[in-house]
């Protein structure tokens, strides 16, 4: 992963600064190159100026001789390194420096081109109508004003590779500083590579690493920066994770455990009906065993089914105003039988004016049972069982309070897990599911209220949820 993605970045790099390079070299040279002639082109214009005011009008006023003329030419061709025509009103060439370095030196200036561009004040930029084997700069100008007049014109050439020279050099210039910039920026660039590219490579290893099932793996970054953010939170999606999947083992054994006793009950008894172990005049007390057996898996399963629906479309809440103190009072009667038994005394104390509430009249019946059940359930025998109700401003808060043996503090956050349970003995006088007070805090927050814990070891729990009052 390291060496393609570096790869990636590597070439993209060096396509992105060579398009740069070329660009730049492109524009540049192209502006060199005007600059340079334009220069050339001012030279070339003072120096015909010069000859034509120091020796071609002397000459034609008789100052100088023809061999004098000749002879300055040529020292200026040597001295200037440019070719110099001087031709009369008519065109014709009368004289050139050094004349017999000439291949194809023409007769007459404007016979090279009928245009009659010729005839006038010109710049030129090539190899002057196959008279050079090279390419040239060429400048002509009339001598005594406008056009040509009786004195005719001065025209001089150089070569254009003393502009070419200066361009290579000055691209030659330009290139390697550019390639000293990308072998500097490849070895910044291989720098970053490590700041960046390694720990990438640590996310990728714990990311397998994850994958595989091992969510206890560190990613070893350490960095406030995005890649240190990034692996703060793969290591805290790990853990939560990690506690998915001891969740996820922790539901298969408990569900295992749940079902698997009441099942082995069940088949115990009806074998043992039907191999003649129990008399047929017993075997009704035990159907009632396996009944209640049943009713204990069929409890589970529904509460699984709940909790399942509820994770995956929310519970959906059927709104209707009722008395509360009717769900109490049915849940008192209900559980009477019960606490008779064990001598448990259930109590309720009202200090509400009003006790009308806006609920799920089922789901509230739900929490209440499980509550009081629940109550039951860890309370000792002879011990008080409290149900209140209380107002305040636009809500009505139900308690369940008993007097059995309270939850640790350590396990008071735990209780709203699922398939958490606070006694792990199991024992037949406590066979829940670990799934009741779970439902409980769903049905509560779907209808937007909180429902609280409060619970002292040795004193008892007391559980506490609101609801709002009837609007009727």
């Amino acid at each position: 992963m390291y060496k393609r993605f570096f790869d990636k970045i590597a070439l993209s790099y060096l396509i992105i600064i060579m398009v740069i390079s070329i660009m730049i070299i492109l524009y540049a040279s192209n502006a060199i190159r005007q600059n340079l002639i334009t220069e050339k082109q001012t030279n070339l214009t003072n120096q015909a100026h010069y000859i034509a005011e120091e020796y071609i009008i002397p000459f034609l006023n008789k100052d100088i001789s023809s061999y004098q003329l000749q002879g300055a030419l040529n020292h200026l061709e040597d001295t200037l390194s440019i070719r110099i025509w001087y031709s009369d009103k008519d065109g014709d060439i009368l004289y050139v420096s050094h004349p017999n370095s000439y291949e194809n030196l023409p007769d007459n200036l404007y016979e090279l081109d009928s245009s009659g561009v010729l005839t006038k004040e010109f710049s030129f930029i090539g190899n002057f109508y196959n008279t050079f084997s090279e390419n040239m700069l060429t400048y002509s100008m009339p001598i005594g004003g406008e056009g040509m007049s009786s004195q005719g014109a001065i025209t001089v050439h150089i070569p254009f590779s003393q502009v070419s020279d200066v361009m290579k050099n000055m691209i030659i210039n330009f290139i390697v500083p550019i390639c000293v910039l990308i072998i500097l920026s490849m070895i910044l660039l291989l720098f970053l590579a490590r700041r960046i590219l390694v720990p990438l490579n640590q996310l990728n290893r714990a990311a397998r690493e994850y994958a595989a099932g091992n969510f206890d793996v560190k990613t070893g970054i350490t960095s406030k920066d995005e890649i240190g953010e990034l692996a703060s939170n793969m290591e805290y999606m790990a853990s939560e994770l990690n506690k998915l999947d001891e969740y996820r083992k922790s539901f298969i054994a408990n569900i295992s455990h749940d079902f698997r006793s009441p099942l082995t009950s069940i088949k115990g008894y009806i074998e043992a009906m039907l191999d003649g172990t129990i008399p047929k005049d017993n075997q009704e007390r035990y159907l009632n065993i396996v009944l209640s057996e049943t009713k204990r898996l069929t409890k589970l399963t529904s509460s699984m089914l709940e909790m399942n629906k509820s994770d995956s479309y929310g519970l959906k809440l059927n709104i209707v105003s009722f008395d509360i103190m009717d769900i109490i009072d049915s849940a008192i009667d209900i559980f009477e039988g019960t606490c008779a038994q064990r001598y448990i005394v259930i109590r309720k104390n009202c200090k509400a004016k009003t006790t009308m509430v806006q609920a799920d009249k089922a789901k509230i019946q739900q929490v209440i049972y499980n509550l009081v059940d629940n109550a039951i359930k860890f309370s000792p025998h002879g011990a008080t069982i409290t149900l209140s109700v209380k107002e305040s401003g636009d809500k009505i808060y139900v308690a369940v309070k008993d007097t059995g043996r309270g939850i640790e503090k350590e396990k008071q956050s735990k209780v709203w897990d699922r398939f958490y349970k606070t006694d792990a003995s199991r024992g037949k006088d406590k066979q829940g599911s670990g799934l009741g007070l779970s439902i409980i805090r769903e049905i509560i927050r779907a209808h937007e209220e909180n429902i609280t814990l409060t619970s002292t070891p040795g004193v008892g729990s007391e559980f506490k949820f609101s609801l709002k009052k009837s609007k009727a």
